[in-house]
C-alpha cells in the first residue's frame, strides 16, 4: 500500500513572503484582509500599520498610529480602523487620520466590532463595553459587562463575547444583556469565530495545576446549544470558518503548522493535511483569510507576512469584486543640470515657498482702487417703469440676454484686440463663445423642462436622422453612448431581444426590451429606466463605484474615461454571466449547474461574440515554464514607453493592437523548481481571434495621452502661419489704401475686407487625418500575429489564418470644464439599419451624442484631439460577422403570461381584485382594453425661482411604476380589470403620492402588502404581449404612462382621452371633469383608483365614438370648453 505524501493534493501553497518595517524587528501582532480593495494590512508591536497590494505583496502604505502593539483591526467604506491597548485610530487607507480617540474609559482594550456603518463596539479587560460614534469620533454610550470581553463576532441572533475564563457569552445585540454562556474550556479562551448556526472555540485546559493547550476543540450548535468535541493533530491557537465552505475551519498552531478540519469530525483528505508555515523559527501570532477563500496570510514574531493561495488559483483574488485602488502620483523626474552652467535660468529649479512677498508685488501705497462707473438705465426701462413706495418696476425689454453681464468684457491688455481677431471663425458652430473649441454638436446636451415637463422640448431639434436618442436625465445615463454601441452590433442586437428568462433583474432582458424600442422609434427620443435600474440593483457595480450619485454626474466629478471603460468591462462580464445559462431554468437549477460542474453549461452569446481564446505563458530563467489556457472578452491598449533623450518617430495603430494582444511582460514571482521568487517572463499569446474586438483605450496616466497626442500631431497637417489669419486690429481704414507697403500695418485695407468676405472655411474633419484606422487585416504567421492597415473598400480574399476588421465604433469623452464633460460614441451605422429604418441601402458615420445625432465624416470619428476629445474605447468588427451569426429575431413574449396572476406575496391575506383572461378571452387585433398606472416619487423635483419671479425645472422628479391596470373593453366582462399589479420596489420611496395614486406605504413591500404584488418584468412582459397583439389601448394621459412604464406603443394602438378632448392651444381637462360632464359621475374624490380611471375613460371613448358618428362632436367640444371656463373647471359634487 502506498502511503507517498504526495498522494494527497495540497489545496494551499506559499506564494509571497515579506519582512515588515519597524524599529527593532517588532513582531507581527494583528493581519487582515480588506474588503473592499485588494489590500492586506498587517499591525506590529511598534505601532505601524502597513498595507501591501495584490497577491505580490507590492507595499502600498506603512505609517505609525500607536505608541504600543497593534491588538485588532477593522476597515470600513471610509479607511481602516486600529486598536492598541489604550487608544483607537480611525485612518484613511492613505493614512491620513481621520481621528483618534483615548481617555479612561480606553484601558487594556482588546477587541472590537462594527455593528453599523456609524458605530462600533470596542471592549477589553477592564469590564466596559464602550459605543463609538464614528462620525464624531466620540463615545456615545458605556455599558457594564462582567467580566471583560477579549473577542468578539456576531451569529444570526447573538453577539458573541469570550472572556479569559474560557466562557463564550451570548448577548443581546441590542440591550447586551447575557442570554446564554457556553463553558468552552477550563483555562482560557483563545480564540472562536462563527459561521451560522455554529460556533467553534480553541483555548486551554488545566493540566495538574498548569495551563495547556487543549488539543480539542469545541463545536456548538447555537440553536440547541449543545457542543461536539473536535480532536486535532496540532496545538490550536487560532481559527477562522474558511468562507467558500461554511463547514470547514482552519486552525494554526503556534509554532505555525495549520489545518482543515470539518466541525462535524468527518475525517478527509485535506483534513489529514498538515500545512508548515516557514516562520524561521519565530511564533506564529496572527491569521486571516480573504473572502474569496483563495487565499492565506500569516504574521509571526519575526516581523515576516507569509501569503499562502490557493494552488488551482493563477489569478489570485482577495475579493470577488474589489473597487480600484487608488495609489499616489508618480515622482517627476528631474533632468540633472550642470552647476557651471549660467545659461539655465533660475526658474528650472524648484525651490521652496518664500516666506515673504515676491520683489515684484508693487507696494500697497502706490495702487488705487477705482470704483467701476454705474452702467447708464436703457431709456426702454426708464419710460415704462412704475414706482411704488420707492421700488420700481418695469417689463423686460427683451434687449439683453438672460444673466447677461451689464459690463463689457474688455481686456485692457495692449494685444487684446490682434488676439481677438486672430481667433477665426468656426466651421462648426461655436455660437456666441469663440473661445470655445469645442464643436457644437459635441458639447453636452439638456434637456430644457417646462410646466408640462419634456412634452413641449423640441428633439427633431437635435436629431433628423431615423434613429432614436437616449435622454439624460435619468440616474447613470453616463453609459449612453455604449448602449447606443451594443445596439448596432447587429448579432448582438438580434441576441439580446432572443433571450428571456424568469430573473427579476437580468440585464440581458432589459436590454433586449431596449432594442426593441430603439427597433419601433422612429426619430423619437427613448429612455433606458428600466435597464439602468436593474443596473443600479447589481451589489458589484456599487462595490466598483459604477454607480453615480446624481451630483457626481451632473456636475462632472466622476473620472469618466475610467468609468465607461471599467463599466464596458463589467457589463460585458455581466451580460456573459446572463446569458451563459440556458432560458427558462429556475434559479435553483442554475445554481445546482454552477455548483456540481464548475464550468460553463454553455458558451454564452457574448463569448461567441467578444471572447478570444488566450494562452497565458510563464518562464522562470531557470527554463521551467507553466502554461494556462483562459477566456478574454476585453483587451487593454498598451502603449510602448516613451523616449526622452531622442525623438521617437510614428508608432502605428496596428502595431498597438499587435502588442497589446500578444503582450510581454517581465515581473517577479514564485518559481517551484528554484523554491524562491525569481525574474519570470510572461507573455500572452492569442490561439483565435474574436468576431468582435473591443479594445480599451486607457488614457488613466499622463504618458498614455501624450503619446497619443504625439501620434496625432504627426498626422495632423502643419498650421497656418499666424500671419495668414489675423486681422487688421482697428476699424478704421488706411489713408495709404491698397498701396500700403507696410506688413504690420494697424489699419483696415480693401483687399482685408475683400478677402474676409470671400474667404472659404474648409471642415477640420476633412483635412484632419485620425490614427485609428478604418479597416485593418489580421493575420497568422507561424504563430505570430501581424496587424496591418487596409483601405476600408478594399475587397480581401483572407485565407484561414486571415481575418478582415471594420472600424465600428469609437467611444470619447469630450472634457469641457463648464459642463462637466459628457461621453459620445462615434458609430458606423450599416445597411441593415439604414434599410430597417428608411428603407435606404447606405451607410454612414454618426456622432451619438445622447439624444442628439448628428451625421459625421470617417475621419471625425477617428480623429481625437487630445486637448478636448479623449478616446476611451475602439470596437472593431469583423467583416463577414452577420453571416457567421444568427440575425434573425424568433423570440416573442408568450400570451401565456397574460393568463398569470402569481403573486410575491405569499401569506393568504392577499386581495385579488380582478379576473384573470380566460383561455377563450385572448384579445384579438383591434380590441379595447383600458389602461391606467399610478406612479410613486424616487426623487423629488429640483427646480430655481428666477429674478423675474418665473419658476424654472432644472431635474423632474424620478418617477417609478407603482400600479398597473387593465381592464376588458369588449365582451361579458366589459369594464372587469384582467390585470391590476401592484409592482414590487427595491429602490427607496420619497414620496407615494398617496392623494393622487392611492398607494399607502407597505403596498410595494412583500413582507408586508396584502395587494397582488409582482414584479416590474412580469408586468412588462404582459403589457408588451398585449401591444404584440396589436389592441388598441384607451386611457386617461397614456404617454405619461407608458413613458414611465418605459414601453413604446405604436401610436394607431393608443386612444388618449386627454388629447381626445382637447382644442389646439387650450388647457387639458382633467378626467374627472369630463367623466362629470360626459357620464354624470364623480370620480377621484378622496383618491385615484386605476381600476376606476381606467374604466372612466372607456366610457369617455365610447362617448367619444356616439358623437363623432354623430357629427356633434366638433360643437360639443367647443360648448365643453365654454362651460368649464365658466365653472372654473370645478366638479359640482353630488349628495347622496
Amino acid at each position: 500500500m502506498d502511503l507517498n505524501h504526495g498522494a494527497v493534493r495540497e489545496e494551499y501553497q506559499e506564494i509571497r513572503s515579506v519582512f515588515n518595517n519597524g524599529r527593532d524587528h517588532s513582531g507581527i501582532t494583528s493581519v487582515l484582509f480588506d474588503s473592499l480593495e485588494e489590500l492586506v494590512w498587517t499591525g506590529n508591536q511598534s505601532g505601524y500599520l502597513s498595507s501591501y497590494f495584490g497577491p505580490e505583496l507590492q507595499k502600498y502604505t506603512s505609517f505609525k498610529v500607536h505608541h504600543g502593539e497593534i491588538r485588532h483591526m477593522l476597515v470600513n467604506d471610509h479607511g481602516i480602523l486600529s486598536l492598541s491597548s489604550n487608544k483607537l485610530c480611525f485612518s484613511a487607507r492613505s493614512g491620513l487620520r481621520i481621528f483618534n480617540l483615548s481617555g479612561s474609559d480606553l484601558s487594556d482594550m482588546q477587541c472590537m466590532f462594527q455593528k453599523d456603518e456609524t458605530h462600533l463596539w470596542v471592549a477589553g479587560h477592564q469590564g466596559l463595553m464602550l459605543d463609538v460614534d464614528l462620525r464624531k469620533g466620540v463615545i456615545s454610550k458605556t455599558i457594564e459587562v462582567d467580566p471583560g470581553t477579549v473577542v468578539m463576532k456576531q451569529s444570526n441572533r447573538y453577539l458573541c463575547c469570550g472572556d479569559t475564563s474560557g466562557k463564550v457569552r451570548l448577548r443581546d445585540p441590542s440591550s447586551l444583556k447575557s442570554e446564554h454562556v457556553l463553558e468552552a474550556h477550563t483555562g482560557t479562551l483563545s480564540d472562536f469565530d462563527v459561521s451560522g448556526n455554529l460556533l467553534v472555540t480553541c483555548g486551554f485546559c488545566s493540566r495538574m495545576g498548569h495551563l495547556a493547550i487543549d488539543r480539542f476543540l469545541m463545536v456548538y450548535d447555537l440553536r440547541t446549544l449543545r457542543a461536539i468535541p473536535l480532536q486535532v493533530a496540532i496545538d490550536p491557537l487560532i481559527l477562522k470558518f474558511v468562507p467558500a465552505f461554511t463547514s470547514r475551519v482552519a486552525v494554526v498552531s503556534q509554532n505555525g503548522q495549520f489545518q482543515l478540519h470539518e466541525p462535524g469530525g468527518l475525517v478527509t483528505q485535506s483534513s489529514m493535511m498538515v500545512y508548515h508555515v516557514n516562520t524561521h523559527g519565530s511564533l506564529c501570532t496572527t491569521f486571516d483569510i480573504s473572502a474569496t477563500c483563495q487565499t492565506m496570510v500569516f504574521g509571526d514574531a519575526g516581523g515576516n507576512t507569509h501569503l499562502w493561495g490557493d494552488t488551482q488559483e493563477k489569478d489570485i483574488l482577495f475579493n470577488m469584486y474589489s473597487r480600484e485602488t487608488e495609489f499616489a502620483a508618480p515622482i517627476p523626474h528631474l533632468h540633472p543640470l550642470a552647476i557651471d552652467d549660467y545659461s539655465i535660468p533660475l526658474s528650472t529649479f524648484p525651490l521652496p515657498m518664500p516666506n515673504g512677498p515676491p520683489l515684484s508685488d508693487w507696494p500697497a501705497e502706490n495702487m488705487v482702487f477705482g470704483d467701476r462707473p454705474t452702467p447708464p438705465i436703457e431709456p426702454e426701462i426708464l419710460r415704462t417703469m412704475v414706482v411704488r413706495h420707492f421700488i420700481g418696476y418695469a417689463p423686460n425689454p427683451g434687449s439683453r440676454k438672460r444673466n447677461q453681464v451689464a459690463y463689457p468684457l474688455r481686456d485692457l491688455s495692449l494685444n487684446s484686440q490682434e488676439e481677438e481677431n486672430s481667433v477665426p471663425d468656426s466651421p462648426m458652430n461655436r455660437d456666441d463663445d469663440p473661445g470655445n473649441v469645442i464643436p457644437k454638436h459635441y458639447r453636452r446636451v439638456e434637456i430644457k423642462y417646462s410646466k408640462l415637463g419634456v412634452e413641449d422640448f423640441d428633439f427633431k431639434h437635435y436629431n433628423r436622422t431615423s434613429f432614436a436618442g437616449l435622454e439624460t436625465h435619468i440616474p447613470n445615463a453616463y453609459c449612453n453612448a455604449m448602449l447606443q454601441l451594443f445596439y448596432f452590433i447587429e448579432p448582438l442586437r438580434v441576441g439580446m431581444q432572443n433571450h428571456l428568462c424568469h430573473r427579476e433583474f437580468c440585464m440581458a432582458c432589459e436590454l433586449g426590451f431596449l432594442f426593441h424600442m430603439l427597433d419601433m422609434s422612429s426619430g423619437q427620443t427613448c429612455q433606458a429606466n428600466n435597464f439602468l435600474r436593474a443596473f443600479r440593483t447589481i451589489p458589484e457595480a456599487a462595490a466598483l463605484g459604477l454607480v453615480l450619485n446624481d451630483v457626481d454626474e451632473s456636475f462632472g466629478n466622476a473620472n469618466f474615461p475610467r468609468l465607461i471603460q471599467s463599466w464596458f468591462r463589467f457589463v460585458l462580464q455581466q451580460m456573459h454571466q446572463d446569458t451563459l445559462e440556458p432560458p427558462n431554468v429556475s434559479d435553483g437549477e442554475k445554481d445546482d449547474i454552477q455548483t456540481t460542474t464548475g464550468k460553463p453549461h454553455q458558451m454564452s452569446l457574448i463569448q461567441r461574440l467578444f471572447g478570444s481564446n488566450v494562452q497565458l505563458l510563464s518562464r522562470c530563467r531557470c527554463g521551467k515554464e507553466s502554461k494556462r489556457d483562459s477566456t478574454t472578452l476585453l483587451f487593454n491598449l498598451e502603449y510602448p514607453e516613451m523616449s526622452e533623450e531622442k525623438q521617437q518617430g510614428p508608432v502605428s495603430f496596428e502595431s498597438v493592437i499587435s502588442s497589446s494582444l500578444s503582450r510581454e511582460q517581465s515581473m517577479q514571482a514564485w518559481c517551484d523548481q528554484c523554491s524562491r521568487y525569481q525574474p519570470t517572463v510572461q507573455s500572452r499569446e492569442v490561439k483565435n481571434l474574436p468576431d468582435i474586438l473591443a479594445l480599451n483605450c486607457g488614457m488613466e496616466h499622463v504618458k498614455e495621452v501624450e503619446f497619443w497626442k504625439i501620434q496625432q500631431q504627426l498626422l495632423d497637417p502643419p498650421k497656418p502661419e499666424e500671419k495668414s489669419t489675423s486681422l487688421p486690429s482697428s476699424g478704421r481704414f488706411c489713408r495709404y489704401g491698397n498701396t500700403c507697403s507696410r506688413p504690420d500695418c494697424k489699419f483696415r485695407h480693401d483687399r482685408d475686407v475683400a478677402s474676409e468676405s470671400g474667404r472659404v472655411e474648409v471642415p477640420d474633419e476633412e483635412r484632419l487625418n485620425g490614427w485609428v484606422p478604418l479597416s485593418i487585416m489580421i493575420s497568422f504567421d507561424s504563430g505570430k500575429m501581424q496587424v496591418t492597415k487596409i483601405d476600408e473598400n478594399q475587397k480581401v480574399r483572407c485565407s484561414e489564418n486571415e481575418v478582415v476588421y471594420d472600424l465600428l465604433a469609437t467611444v470619447g469623452h469630450v472634457q469641457d470644464f463648464k459642463s462637466g464633460g459628457n461621453l459620445v460614441a462615434h458609430i458606423h451605422v450599416g445597411n441593415t439599419y439604414h434599410s430597417r429604418k428608411e428603407g435606404v441601402t447606405c451607410s454612414q458615420w454618426y456622432l451619438f451624442n445622447d439624444f442628439a445625432i448628428t451625421p459625421i465624416s470617417p475621419n471625425d470619428a477617428v480623429h481625437f484631439s487630445l486637448d478636448w476629445k479623449l478616446p476611451c474605447a475602439v470596437v472593431f468588427t469583423r467583416r463577414d460577422i452577420n453571416g457567421r451569426h444568427e440575425t434573425a429575431i424568433c423570440q416573442r413574449i408568450d400570451d401565456s403570461v397574460l393568463y398569470q396572476d402569481v403573486s410575491l406575496v405569499r401569506r393568504g391575506s392577499v386581495s385579488r381584485d380582478f379576473t384573470p383572461l380566460g383561455p377563450d378571452e385572448l384579445p384579438k387585433e383591434g380590441d379595447l382594453v383600458g389602461l391606467d398606472a399610478e406612479f410613486v416619487t424616487l426623487n423629488q423635483e429640483e427646480a430655481e425661482i428666477r429674478s423675474d419671479g418665473t419658476r424654472s425645472t432644472i431635474k423632474p422628479s424620478q418617477m417609478s411604476v407603482a400600479r398597473v391596470t387593465v381592464v376588458r373593453g369588449n365582451g361579458q366582462l366589459a369594464g372587469v380589470p384582467f390585470i391590476d399589479d401592484y409592482i414590487s420596489t427595491t429602490e427607496q420611496v420619497v414620496d407615494y403620492l398617496t392623494k393622487f395614486s392611492g398607494i399607502k406605504p407597505g403596498d410595494l413591500d412583500a413582507t408586508m402588502s396584502s395587494k397582488h404584488l409582482t414584479t416590474l418584468k412580469t408586468t412588462y412582459r404582459k403589457l408588451r404581449a398585449l401591444v404584440a397583439r396589436k389592441v388598441k389601448f384607451v386611457g386617461h394621459g397614456l404617454k405619461k404612462d407608458f413613458r414611465v412604464i418605459n414601453i413604446l406603443v405604436p401610436k394607431e394602438q393608443v386612444f388618449d382621452t386627454v388629447e381626445l378632448f382637447h382644442l389646439p392651444r387650450q388647457r387639458f381637462i382633467s378626467l374627472r371633469f369630463l367623466a362629470w360632464y360626459f357620464l354624470g359621475l364623480t370620480i377621484q374624490s378622496e383618491t385615484h383608483d386605476s381600476t376606476e380611471d381606467a374604466k372612466t375613460a372607456l366610457q369617455l371613448y365610447r362617448k367619444y365614438e356616439e358623437l363623432s358618428s354623430k357629427g356633434e362632436f366638433r360643437k360639443v367640444l367647443k360648448q365643453l370648453y365654454e362651460d368649464g371656463r365658466k365653472s372654473g373647471w370645478k366638479v359640482e359634487e353630488k349628495d347622496y
